[in-house]
Protein backbone atom coordinates (compact mmCIF):
# COMPACT_ATOMS: atom_id res chain seq x y z
CA UNK A 1 0.00 0.00 0.00
CA UNK A 2 3.08 2.10 0.86
CA UNK A 3 3.99 1.49 -2.37
CA UNK A 4 1.15 2.32 -4.38
CA UNK A 5 0.53 5.75 -2.28
CA UNK A 6 4.04 6.83 -3.11
CA UNK A 7 3.55 5.67 -6.77
CA UNK A 8 0.23 7.75 -6.89
CA UNK A 9 1.55 10.23 -5.03
CA UNK A 10 4.63 11.61 -7.48
CA UNK A 11 2.44 12.10 -10.34
CA UNK A 12 -0.20 13.92 -8.12
CA UNK A 13 1.98 16.86 -7.22
CA UNK A 14 3.53 17.01 -10.42
CA UNK A 15 0.32 17.38 -11.50
CA UNK A 16 -0.79 19.55 -8.60
CA UNK A 17 2.22 21.44 -9.76
CA UNK A 18 1.59 21.97 -12.95
CA UNK A 19 -2.36 23.05 -12.90
CA UNK A 20 -0.72 25.74 -10.38
CA UNK A 21 1.58 27.25 -13.22
CA UNK A 22 -0.77 27.17 -16.29
CA UNK A 23 -2.84 28.73 -14.02
CA UNK A 24 -0.59 31.73 -13.82
CA UNK A 25 0.34 31.06 -17.40
CA UNK A 26 -3.29 31.68 -18.38
CA UNK A 27 -3.25 34.62 -16.63
CA UNK A 28 -0.53 36.39 -17.94
CA UNK A 29 -1.71 35.71 -21.42
CA UNK A 30 -4.79 36.87 -21.12
CA UNK A 31 -3.15 40.03 -19.38
CA UNK A 32 -0.32 40.08 -22.14
CA UNK A 33 -3.39 39.79 -24.55
CA UNK A 34 -4.98 43.23 -23.63
CA UNK A 35 -1.47 45.20 -23.68
CA UNK A 36 -1.29 43.61 -27.02
CA UNK A 37 -5.08 45.08 -28.24
CA UNK A 38 -3.82 48.26 -27.29
CA UNK A 39 -0.48 48.09 -28.79
CA UNK A 40 -2.00 47.59 -31.82
CA UNK A 41 -3.00 51.55 -31.37
CA UNK A 42 0.66 52.54 -31.38
CA UNK A 43 1.29 51.05 -35.08
CA UNK A 44 4.48 53.14 -35.79
CA UNK A 45 7.33 54.89 -34.59
CA UNK A 46 6.91 58.74 -33.72
CA UNK A 47 8.87 59.52 -36.40
CA UNK A 48 7.06 57.46 -39.25
CA UNK A 49 3.64 58.08 -37.63
CA UNK A 50 1.28 58.38 -40.84
CA UNK A 51 -1.59 60.34 -41.28
CA UNK A 52 -5.67 59.47 -40.39
CA UNK A 53 -8.34 59.58 -42.97
CA UNK A 54 -9.17 63.08 -41.62
CA UNK A 55 -6.07 64.38 -42.45
CA UNK A 56 -4.68 65.49 -38.73
CA UNK A 57 -1.65 62.78 -37.47
CA UNK A 58 -2.44 60.14 -34.99
CA UNK A 59 -2.00 61.14 -31.59
CA UNK A 60 0.51 58.19 -31.19
CA UNK A 61 2.43 59.82 -28.26
CA UNK A 62 -0.78 59.89 -26.41
CA UNK A 63 -1.47 56.64 -27.01
CA UNK A 64 1.50 55.58 -26.02
CA UNK A 65 1.15 57.20 -22.56
CA UNK A 66 -1.74 56.10 -22.12
CA UNK A 67 -0.49 52.63 -22.49
CA UNK A 68 2.77 52.94 -20.44
CA UNK A 69 0.16 54.37 -17.64
CA UNK A 70 -1.48 51.21 -18.00
CA UNK A 71 1.41 49.03 -18.00
CA UNK A 72 2.90 51.18 -14.56
CA UNK A 73 -0.57 50.70 -12.55
CA UNK A 74 -0.23 47.01 -13.56
CA UNK A 75 3.25 47.01 -12.19
CA UNK A 76 2.16 48.69 -9.16
CA UNK A 77 -0.92 46.53 -8.57
CA UNK A 78 0.62 42.94 -8.84
CA UNK A 79 4.22 44.07 -8.38
CA UNK A 80 4.87 42.04 -12.39
CA UNK A 81 7.36 43.77 -14.75
CA UNK A 82 5.41 44.65 -18.07
CA UNK A 83 6.54 46.14 -21.23
CA UNK A 84 5.85 46.39 -24.82
CA UNK A 85 8.98 46.13 -27.02
CA UNK A 86 9.80 46.53 -31.01
CA UNK A 87 11.00 43.71 -32.90
CA UNK A 88 14.56 45.47 -32.47
CA UNK A 89 13.82 44.92 -28.40
CA UNK A 90 13.55 49.17 -27.99
CA UNK A 91 11.13 49.83 -25.80
CA UNK A 92 7.63 51.35 -26.63
CA UNK A 93 6.10 51.40 -23.19
CA UNK A 94 7.83 49.22 -20.21
CA UNK A 95 7.00 49.65 -16.41
CA UNK A 96 9.34 50.14 -14.20
CA UNK A 97 11.22 52.34 -16.02
CA UNK A 98 14.33 51.14 -17.72
CA UNK A 99 13.46 47.53 -17.81
CA UNK A 100 14.35 45.94 -20.60
CA UNK A 101 13.35 42.18 -22.03
CA UNK A 102 15.90 39.52 -21.39
CA UNK A 103 18.04 38.38 -24.10
CA UNK A 104 19.14 35.12 -23.07
CA UNK A 105 17.52 32.22 -21.26
CA UNK A 106 13.96 31.66 -21.04
CA UNK A 107 13.06 35.08 -21.50
CA UNK A 108 15.14 35.24 -25.06
CA UNK A 109 12.83 32.10 -25.75
CA UNK A 110 9.56 33.35 -25.12
CA UNK A 111 10.62 36.84 -27.18
CA UNK A 112 11.72 34.83 -30.08
CA UNK A 113 8.57 32.65 -30.22
CA UNK A 114 6.43 35.62 -29.68
CA UNK A 115 8.31 37.30 -32.57
CA UNK A 116 7.43 34.08 -34.56
CA UNK A 117 3.71 34.84 -33.72
CA UNK A 118 3.50 32.21 -30.88
CA UNK A 119 2.39 32.78 -27.21
CA UNK A 120 4.25 31.58 -24.45
CA UNK A 121 1.41 28.26 -23.57
CA UNK A 122 4.17 26.30 -22.16
CA UNK A 123 7.05 27.41 -20.20
CA UNK A 124 9.18 25.10 -18.23
CA UNK A 125 7.59 24.04 -14.71
CA UNK A 126 8.70 25.94 -11.74
CA UNK A 127 9.22 24.13 -8.59
CA UNK A 128 8.93 25.51 -4.87
CA UNK A 129 12.73 25.27 -5.06
CA UNK A 130 13.84 27.30 -8.55
CA UNK A 131 13.18 29.81 -10.83
CA UNK A 132 11.64 32.90 -8.77
CA UNK A 133 10.44 34.76 -11.99
CA UNK A 134 8.14 33.27 -14.62
CA UNK A 135 8.35 35.13 -18.51
CA UNK A 136 5.12 35.42 -20.76
CA UNK A 137 5.52 37.29 -23.93
CA UNK A 138 2.49 37.47 -26.70
CA UNK A 139 2.78 39.17 -30.09
CA UNK A 140 1.71 42.15 -31.18
CA UNK A 141 0.26 41.98 -34.22
CA UNK A 142 -0.95 44.85 -37.11
CA UNK A 143 -1.88 44.06 -40.52
CA UNK A 144 -0.92 40.67 -40.16
CA UNK A 145 2.75 41.46 -39.09
CA UNK A 146 4.26 41.06 -35.62
CA UNK A 147 5.76 44.36 -35.32
CA UNK A 148 5.93 43.95 -31.00
CA UNK A 149 5.98 41.78 -28.23
CA UNK A 150 4.12 42.25 -24.45
CA UNK A 151 6.42 40.85 -22.32
CA UNK A 152 5.41 40.28 -18.88
CA UNK A 153 7.80 38.94 -15.92
CA UNK A 154 6.34 37.50 -12.55
CA UNK A 155 7.33 36.48 -9.47
CA UNK A 156 6.21 33.34 -8.93
CA UNK A 157 6.68 33.21 -4.98
CA UNK A 158 3.20 33.11 -4.43
CA UNK A 159 2.43 30.24 -7.26
CA UNK A 160 6.05 28.18 -5.33
CA UNK A 161 4.48 28.73 -1.82
CA UNK A 162 0.72 27.53 -3.10
CA UNK A 163 2.38 24.31 -5.18
CA UNK A 164 4.15 23.72 -1.54
CA UNK A 165 1.04 23.74 0.15
CA UNK A 166 -0.79 21.41 -2.42
CA UNK A 167 2.49 18.98 -1.64
CA UNK A 168 2.08 18.93 2.27
CA UNK A 169 -1.92 18.55 1.56
CA UNK A 170 -1.03 15.75 -0.49
CA UNK A 171 1.65 14.47 2.33
CA UNK A 172 -0.82 14.89 5.29
CA UNK A 173 -3.36 12.72 3.02
CA UNK A 174 -0.67 10.26 1.63
CA UNK A 175 0.61 9.92 5.73
CA UNK A 176 -3.19 9.49 6.47
CA UNK A 177 -3.69 6.67 4.23
CA UNK A 178 -0.26 4.91 5.29
CA UNK A 179 -1.35 4.57 8.84
CA UNK A 180 -5.03 3.53 8.26
CA UNK A 181 -3.11 0.77 5.84
CA UNK A 182 -0.63 0.26 8.51
CA UNK A 183 -3.23 -0.11 10.86
CA UNK A 184 -5.42 -2.43 8.81
CA UNK A 185 -2.13 -4.58 8.12
CA UNK A 186 -1.32 -5.26 11.62
CA UNK A 187 -4.93 -6.31 12.31
CA UNK A 188 -4.92 -8.60 9.27
CA UNK A 189 -1.48 -10.08 10.00
CA UNK A 190 -2.89 -10.81 13.70
CA UNK A 191 -5.86 -11.91 12.67
CA UNK A 192 -4.00 -14.15 10.21
CA UNK A 193 -0.32 -15.18 12.63
CA UNK A 194 -2.70 -15.53 15.93
CA UNK A 195 -3.45 -19.16 15.13
CA UNK A 196 0.40 -19.55 13.89
CA UNK A 197 1.36 -18.33 17.22
CA UNK A 198 -0.22 -20.92 19.20
CA UNK A 199 0.36 -23.80 16.79
CA UNK A 200 3.80 -22.72 17.27
CA UNK A 201 3.30 -22.96 21.08
CA UNK A 202 1.69 -26.25 20.93
CA UNK A 203 4.08 -27.53 19.14
CA UNK A 204 6.93 -26.62 21.72
CA UNK A 205 4.83 -28.02 24.17
CA UNK A 206 4.33 -31.31 22.25
CA UNK A 207 8.11 -31.33 21.05
CA UNK A 208 9.02 -30.66 25.18
CA UNK A 209 7.09 -34.13 26.09
CA UNK A 210 3.36 -32.31 27.06
CA UNK A 211 1.64 -34.98 24.63
CA UNK A 212 -1.46 -33.80 26.23
CA UNK A 213 -1.24 -30.53 24.13
CA UNK A 214 -3.62 -29.82 21.17
CA UNK A 215 -5.13 -26.28 19.27
CA UNK A 216 -7.75 -24.56 19.97
CA UNK A 217 -9.50 -24.08 16.27
CA UNK A 218 -10.63 -20.85 16.13
CA UNK A 219 -9.99 -17.77 14.11
CA UNK A 220 -7.75 -17.31 11.81
CA UNK A 221 -8.45 -17.96 7.95
CA UNK A 222 -9.90 -21.40 7.22
CA UNK A 223 -6.66 -22.96 5.92
CA UNK A 224 -5.14 -22.38 9.13
CA UNK A 225 -8.13 -24.04 11.00
CA UNK A 226 -7.95 -27.01 8.47
CA UNK A 227 -4.18 -26.93 9.21
CA UNK A 228 -4.79 -26.87 13.21
CA UNK A 229 -7.57 -29.53 12.76
CA UNK A 230 -5.06 -31.80 10.62
CA UNK A 231 -2.19 -30.88 13.52
CA UNK A 232 -4.50 -32.25 16.58
CA UNK A 233 -4.83 -35.43 14.18
CA UNK A 234 -1.47 -36.15 13.22
CA UNK A 235 -0.57 -35.03 17.50
CA UNK A 236 -3.28 -37.63 19.08
CA UNK A 237 -1.94 -40.41 15.93
CA UNK A 238 0.99 -39.59 17.16
CA UNK A 239 0.50 -39.56 21.08
CA UNK A 240 -1.71 -43.25 20.48
CA UNK A 241 1.61 -44.74 18.71
CA UNK A 242 3.39 -43.70 21.83
CA UNK A 243 1.16 -44.82 24.30
CA UNK A 244 1.37 -47.94 22.78
CA UNK A 245 5.20 -48.09 22.07
CA UNK A 246 5.16 -47.40 26.01
CA UNK A 247 2.33 -50.29 26.97
CA UNK A 248 4.71 -52.83 24.62
CA UNK A 249 7.56 -51.65 25.94
CA UNK A 250 6.68 -51.56 29.49
CA UNK A 251 4.31 -54.81 29.52
CA UNK A 252 7.26 -56.98 27.54
CA UNK A 253 9.55 -55.74 30.66
CA UNK A 254 7.47 -56.80 33.19
CA UNK A 255 6.28 -60.32 31.52
CA UNK A 256 10.42 -60.66 30.96
CA UNK A 257 10.96 -60.26 34.71
CA UNK A 258 9.52 -63.56 36.01
CA UNK A 259 10.90 -65.85 33.10
CA UNK A 260 13.93 -64.11 34.07
CA UNK A 261 13.60 -64.81 37.75
CA UNK A 262 12.83 -68.56 37.05
CA UNK A 263 15.89 -68.61 34.96
CA UNK A 264 18.15 -67.31 37.83
CA UNK A 265 16.86 -69.26 40.07
CA UNK A 266 17.75 -72.50 38.53
CA UNK A 267 21.37 -71.32 37.60
CA UNK A 268 22.02 -70.58 41.44
CA UNK A 269 20.61 -74.71 42.37
CA UNK A 270 22.83 -75.71 39.32
CA UNK A 271 25.60 -73.74 40.98
CA UNK A 272 25.12 -75.88 44.44
CA UNK A 273 25.65 -79.45 42.25
CA UNK A 274 29.28 -77.90 41.06
CA UNK A 275 32.51 -76.87 42.61
CA UNK A 276 33.26 -73.59 44.31
CA UNK A 277 34.78 -70.69 41.69
CA UNK A 278 33.02 -72.45 38.75
CA UNK A 279 33.71 -69.43 35.80
CA UNK A 280 31.23 -70.57 33.47
CA UNK A 281 28.38 -70.47 36.39
CA UNK A 282 30.06 -66.77 37.74
CA UNK A 283 29.50 -65.69 34.07
CA UNK A 284 26.42 -66.72 33.87
CA UNK A 285 25.10 -65.56 36.96
CA UNK A 286 26.20 -61.74 36.21
CA UNK A 287 24.53 -61.69 32.82
CA UNK A 288 21.71 -62.48 34.44
CA UNK A 289 21.53 -59.74 36.78
CA UNK A 290 23.00 -57.53 33.96
CA UNK A 291 19.82 -58.84 31.97
CA UNK A 292 17.78 -58.47 34.96
CA UNK A 293 18.77 -54.03 35.31
CA UNK A 294 17.99 -54.24 31.85
CA UNK A 295 14.27 -55.26 32.12
CA UNK A 296 13.92 -52.93 35.31
CA UNK A 297 15.73 -49.94 33.57
CA UNK A 298 13.34 -50.45 30.61
CA UNK A 299 10.17 -50.59 32.53
CA UNK A 300 11.53 -47.19 34.26
CA UNK A 301 11.57 -45.70 31.15
CA UNK A 302 8.21 -46.60 30.13
CA UNK A 303 7.03 -46.00 33.23
CA UNK A 304 8.85 -42.36 33.15
CA UNK A 305 7.77 -40.93 29.72
CA UNK A 306 4.18 -42.22 30.57
CA UNK A 307 3.74 -40.33 34.11
CA UNK A 308 2.73 -37.06 34.75
CA UNK A 309 4.96 -35.07 36.95
CA UNK A 310 3.70 -33.22 40.15
CA UNK A 311 5.24 -30.02 40.02
CA UNK A 312 5.43 -28.29 43.21
CA UNK A 313 7.69 -25.05 44.23
CA UNK A 314 10.44 -26.55 45.75
CA UNK A 315 14.00 -25.62 47.53
CA UNK A 316 16.20 -27.00 44.87
CA UNK A 317 19.53 -25.93 47.53
CA UNK A 318 17.81 -28.03 50.08
CA UNK A 319 17.01 -31.17 48.15
CA UNK A 320 20.62 -31.04 47.07
CA UNK A 321 22.01 -31.13 49.66
CA UNK A 322 20.29 -34.07 51.23
CA UNK A 323 20.68 -35.93 47.93
CA UNK A 324 24.87 -35.27 48.50
CA UNK A 325 24.88 -35.98 52.21
CA UNK A 326 23.09 -39.85 51.14
CA UNK A 327 25.50 -40.21 48.40
CA UNK A 328 28.85 -39.66 50.38
CA UNK A 329 29.31 -42.85 52.33
CA UNK A 330 29.44 -44.31 48.52
CA UNK A 331 31.99 -41.52 47.47
CA UNK A 332 33.84 -42.70 50.47
CA UNK A 333 34.30 -45.76 49.98
CA UNK A 334 35.34 -44.95 46.45
CA UNK A 335 37.79 -42.65 48.04
CA UNK A 336 35.94 -39.78 45.94
CA UNK A 337 35.52 -36.28 47.17
CA UNK A 338 31.59 -35.22 47.14
CA UNK A 339 30.81 -31.84 47.83
CA UNK A 340 27.82 -29.33 47.39
CA UNK A 341 28.97 -25.41 46.54
CA UNK A 342 25.77 -22.92 46.14
CA UNK A 343 23.19 -21.35 48.14
CA UNK A 344 21.63 -21.94 51.20
CA UNK A 345 18.26 -21.74 49.55
CA UNK A 346 17.04 -21.61 45.68
CA UNK A 347 13.86 -22.24 44.70
CA UNK A 348 12.09 -23.76 41.58
CA UNK A 349 9.33 -25.66 40.20
CA UNK A 350 10.01 -29.44 40.02
CA UNK A 351 8.61 -32.88 40.51
CA UNK A 352 10.65 -33.39 43.63
CA UNK A 353 10.80 -37.45 43.41
CA UNK A 354 11.40 -36.68 40.06
CA UNK A 355 14.84 -34.35 40.28
CA UNK A 356 15.65 -36.76 43.20
CA UNK A 357 15.94 -39.81 40.67
CA UNK A 358 17.84 -37.82 37.99
CA UNK A 359 20.03 -36.35 40.56
CA UNK A 360 21.03 -39.51 41.82
CA UNK A 361 21.53 -40.92 38.40
CA UNK A 362 23.87 -38.34 37.67
CA UNK A 363 25.39 -38.51 40.79
CA UNK A 364 26.10 -41.93 40.20
CA UNK A 365 27.18 -41.64 36.87
CA UNK A 366 29.84 -38.70 37.96
CA UNK A 367 31.08 -41.31 41.26
CA UNK A 368 31.26 -44.26 38.62
CA UNK A 369 33.74 -42.62 35.87
CA UNK A 370 35.76 -40.37 38.87
CA UNK A 371 38.96 -42.42 39.73
CA UNK A 372 39.87 -42.23 43.28
CA UNK A 373 41.44 -39.34 44.84
CA UNK A 374 39.62 -37.35 42.45
CA UNK A 375 36.59 -35.01 43.49
CA UNK A 376 32.81 -34.49 41.99
CA UNK A 377 30.96 -30.94 43.10
CA UNK A 378 27.50 -30.42 43.01
CA UNK A 379 26.67 -26.81 42.86
CA UNK A 380 23.11 -24.27 42.25
CA UNK A 381 22.51 -21.55 40.95
CA UNK A 382 19.56 -18.90 40.23
CA UNK A 383 20.30 -17.37 36.71
CA UNK A 384 17.01 -14.96 35.16
CA UNK A 385 14.09 -17.35 35.00
CA UNK A 386 15.47 -20.62 35.69
CA UNK A 387 17.82 -22.83 38.78
CA UNK A 388 20.67 -24.64 37.72
CA UNK A 389 22.01 -28.20 39.15
CA UNK A 390 25.89 -28.77 37.98
CA UNK A 391 27.12 -31.79 38.79
CA UNK A 392 31.08 -31.37 37.46
CA UNK A 393 33.07 -34.70 38.00
CA UNK A 394 37.17 -35.09 37.14
CA UNK A 395 36.74 -38.48 35.19
CA UNK A 396 38.28 -39.29 31.62
CA UNK A 397 35.52 -37.30 29.83
CA UNK A 398 33.73 -37.67 26.43
CA UNK A 399 34.92 -36.23 23.19
CA UNK A 400 32.84 -33.46 20.74
CA UNK A 401 30.67 -36.44 18.81
CA UNK A 402 30.42 -38.40 22.52
CA UNK A 403 28.47 -35.73 23.82
CA UNK A 404 26.11 -35.27 21.27
CA UNK A 405 25.29 -39.27 21.56
CA UNK A 406 25.36 -39.00 25.32
CA UNK A 407 21.45 -39.43 26.79
CA UNK A 408 20.52 -41.55 23.54
CA UNK A 409 18.74 -44.63 24.97
CA UNK A 410 21.28 -48.20 25.48
CA UNK A 411 24.41 -45.61 24.58
CA UNK A 412 27.43 -46.22 26.39
CA UNK A 413 31.00 -44.90 24.96
CA UNK A 414 33.31 -47.89 23.36
CA UNK A 415 35.80 -46.54 26.43
CA UNK A 416 33.63 -47.53 29.49
CA UNK A 417 32.22 -50.81 28.45
CA UNK A 418 33.84 -52.74 31.58
CA UNK A 419 32.27 -49.99 33.92
CA UNK A 420 28.71 -51.76 34.79
CA UNK A 421 25.58 -49.99 33.67
CA UNK A 422 22.37 -50.70 31.05
CA UNK A 423 22.87 -47.00 29.02
CA UNK A 424 19.68 -46.00 30.02
CA UNK A 425 19.92 -44.01 33.11
CA UNK A 426 20.57 -40.97 31.55
CA UNK A 427 17.77 -41.50 29.25
CA UNK A 428 15.20 -41.88 31.83
CA UNK A 429 16.41 -39.16 34.03
CA UNK A 430 15.96 -36.63 30.54
CA UNK A 431 12.25 -38.08 30.12
CA UNK A 432 11.49 -37.41 33.82
CA UNK A 433 12.83 -33.88 33.48
CA UNK A 434 11.41 -33.24 30.13
CA UNK A 435 7.85 -33.72 31.24
CA UNK A 436 7.90 -31.17 33.80
CA UNK A 437 9.72 -28.88 32.09
CA UNK A 438 13.02 -28.99 32.87
CA UNK A 439 16.05 -29.95 30.74
CA UNK A 440 19.60 -32.21 30.83
CA UNK A 441 22.30 -30.46 29.20
CA UNK A 442 26.02 -31.99 29.01
CA UNK A 443 29.00 -30.16 28.60
CA UNK A 444 33.25 -30.82 28.97
CA UNK A 445 34.64 -29.64 32.27
CA UNK A 446 37.97 -27.85 33.01
CA UNK A 447 40.24 -28.91 33.09
CA UNK A 448 39.15 -32.56 33.04
CA UNK A 449 35.71 -34.47 33.15
CA UNK A 450 32.18 -34.20 32.26
CA UNK A 451 29.99 -31.30 33.01
CA UNK A 452 26.12 -32.03 33.70
CA UNK A 453 23.37 -29.13 34.16
CA UNK A 454 20.12 -29.91 35.40
CA UNK A 455 17.87 -26.66 34.53
CA UNK A 456 14.51 -25.95 35.93
CA UNK A 457 12.37 -22.92 35.86
CA UNK A 458 11.56 -20.90 38.30
CA UNK A 459 8.59 -19.41 37.54
CA UNK A 460 4.72 -21.68 37.87
CA UNK A 461 4.10 -23.70 34.83
CA UNK A 462 0.75 -22.16 32.41
CA UNK A 463 -1.38 -24.44 34.33
CA UNK A 464 -0.40 -23.53 37.93
CA UNK A 465 -0.71 -20.23 39.94
CA UNK A 466 2.43 -18.55 41.14
CA UNK A 467 0.81 -18.51 44.74
CA UNK A 468 0.35 -22.52 44.83
CA UNK A 469 1.88 -23.37 48.29
CA UNK A 470 4.80 -26.05 48.59
CA UNK A 471 3.96 -29.74 49.24
CA UNK A 472 5.59 -31.44 52.18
Amino acid sequence: MAGVLLALGFPLAASQAAAEQQRVVVDRIDDTARFAALAQFVAARPEAEETGETGEPEDAGGRRAALASRLQRYHELYGIRAGVFYRDREAMAVAPAGWKAAGGGEGGQAFREALAGRRSHNPAQVWPWQRDRLTIASPVVHEGDVIAVVVTDSPTGQMRSRILRGWLLIAAGESAAMLLAIGAAIRLTGWVLRPVRVLDAVTHDIATGRMHSRVAVSGGPPELRRLARSFNEMAETMEDVLEQQRAFVADASHQLRNPLAALLLRIELLALELPDGNEEIASVRAEGKRLARVLDDLLGLALAEHADPDLRLTDVADLVVERVDSWRPVADRAEVGLRYEGPAGATGWADPVTLSSALDAVVDNALKFTPGGGDVTVGVEAVGDTVRITVADGGPGLTAGELDRIGDRFWRSNRHQNISGSGLGLSISRALLAAGGASLGFAPNEPRGLRVTITLPRTAPPDRPQWAERRT
